[in-house]
């Protein structure tokens, strides 16, 4: 989740990276100036679509520079955004705490949630396109930990998924829509101690998937279910904050403790917040914001 519009520091980076699960990176972008947010794969497998600025972008996977979705009647946009099955229209959250569709191809977009005290940061769409996965924040408090909440796409009553009491982020559907993954921190009393797990979306069957000394975040299974990609921060990181040491991880779905491949890089918010992968379920997309040493001497 983020709630401010974030700028690249001096001499920073955006670099945006495809992976592949045969463990290949390949560069596809990078710019010093806008500083551009989690991916997703386009449902035709030609573009990327991220945030930056604000506002909604895409960019195509075989070189270019970004072009701006011209979306109105929506505030400037966080790194929560999901596409909806479709492949024509997506979910977006909003820094005024609301979740709206709008389409793909731009235009005005439709606020979905109401004001029930809450702020609703986005992260899943369920396969079937009728119900979204958020998180809530109650009154915008920060300090309090997030709910796992669900609503229909079209708007009305909203429903808690019980996860417990830790602050919790980044609920995505399985592909067959059985379950949700997410990130938790249930499992410790240790602050800031988020681990992967999942539970069935009628609430049942909550288990963690891995145990780890490190921070994990934003699990992301692939189209097929074989694999999932997530960020994993230092042991005592609290939150997914920007700007550290992080590692990119890929692991099949019939084993997460053992890392398929791992990508070292810097950066963290921003870098894999929502489903990067393609929808042949080979290769998937993350953000780097590296900084330049050249001027230290």
């Amino acid at each position: 989740m983020a709630d401010a519009i974030r700028t690249l520091q001096p001499s920073q980076f955006c670099e945006v990276w495809i992976a592949s699960v045969t463990g290949q990176a390949e560069l596809l972008y990078s710019t010093d100036g806008v500083l551009f947010e989690a991916p997703n794969w386009s449902l035709d497998g030609s573009s990327l679509i991220l945030n930056g600025d604000g506002k909604l972008w895409t960019l195509d996977v075989t070189g270019g520079h970004p072009v701006e979705v011209p979306l109105t009647g929506i505030p400037e946009l966080n790194n929560d955004h999901v596409l909806a099955p479709d492949g024509k229209s997506l979910f977006l959250s909003a820094n005024d705490g609301h979740i709206y569709r709008a389409a793909l191809s731009g235009g005005p977009a439709t606020r979905i949630t109401d004001d029930d005290g809450s702020f609703h940061f986005l992260h899943g769409v369920s396969p079937d396109g009728k119900e979204l996965a958020y998180v809530g924040i109650e009154a915008g408090d920060f300090t309090q930990p997030g709910g796992l909440m669900t609503i229909a796409s079209d708007g009305g009553a909203t429903a808690r998924v019980d996860v417990g009491s830790g602050h919790c982020d980044g609920p995505e559907y399985s592909p067959d829509g059985k379950w949700l993954y997410l990130n938790t921190e249930s499992f410790t009393s240790a602050p800031g101690h988020a681990q992967l797990a999942r539970i069935q979306t009628d609430g049942s069957g909550f288990e963690q998937l891995l145990e780890s000394d490190t921070v994990d975040w934003f699990p992301h299974l692939s189209p097929d279910g074989r694999f999932a990609s997530y960020i994993r921060f230092p042991s005592g990181t609290e939150g997914h904050p920007a700007d550290l040491p992080v590692d990119v991880v890929l692991v099949s779905t019939e084993d997460w403790t053992t890392p398929l491949h791992t990508w070292p890089l810097f950066g963290g918010q921003g870098t894999l917040n929502v489903n990067s992968w393609s929808p042949d379920s080979v290769r998937f997309a993350f953000v780097a914001y590296p900084i330049s040493d050249s001027t230290k001497d």
